[in-house]
């Protein structure tokens, strides 16, 4: 589907929403192997990208993927807020290029994603976002359908319980990081799944 001004601006609210709803949860979680305040980093990087909704809304999206990402890197905080801003600035960057059919955005997507690696010096398996973000652009390239993308979200982010956290605060519990959902992947998650149910709620019939 195409995005418009009307589209983006759903999108921002509704992500908004989803955070807003699970707070407490992605606190929960971040409180059992970090500093518990992931939740909260996250509502205020969604309210800061919110009250920027209309602005945001009305640029070209390559411009907007890059003003969102610079919204979350100065409002979000710690580790989550360079990794998300990476990621949607890359994407904008991306996309600004003129590419802009399916299979090009598999590789935005990718590359985009080796620059949150970069920034966060991490990789699959080390209990981070990215353990979504990998399996997420898998799907992305092989042409699946919103609902399939959101499962395998979904399920990613419960495959983080069973890792041992390799990089950040967490790492430092050693195996006692094991048995603990990754919160950065659990927002992750929470956010590809509003996405994804968006697209398959307003693509073509």
């Amino acid at each position: 589907m195409q995005f418009d001004a009307a589209d983006l601006s759903e999108l921002i609210v509704l992500c908004r929403v989803e955070i807003e709803r699970h707070c407490e949860h992605l606190g929960r979680l971040d409180s059992a192997i970090g500093d518990g305040d992931h939740g909260a980093n996250m509502r205020r990087g969604l309210e800061a990208v919110y009250r920027e909704r209309d602005a945001i809304s009305a640029l070209p999206l390559p411009a907007a993927l890059e003003r969102i990402g610079l919204v979350l890197v100065m409002s979000i905080g710690g580790a989550a807020g360079p990794l998300y801003g990476t990621l949607l600035m890359e994407l904008g960057r991306g996309m600004s290029a003129g590419e802009d059919d399916e299979a090009d955005f598999a590789a935005i997507l990718a590359r985009a994603i080796a620059a949150v690696a970069r920034r966060g010096r991490s990789g699959p398996g080390d209990k981070t976002l990215l353990d979504v973000l990998y399996p997420v652009q898998a799907e992305v390239a092989g042409h699946a359908a919103p609902a399939r993308i959101a499962e395998c979200a979904r399920a990613a982010a419960q495959a983080t319980e069973m890792m041992l956290a390799r990089r950040g605060r967490a790492s430092y519990l050693g195996a006692r990081s094991v048995g603990h959902e990754d919160p950065g992947a659990s927002s992750c998650a929470l956010l590809t799944m509003t996405i994804c149910h968006y697209l398959k709620e307003h693509a073509p019939s």
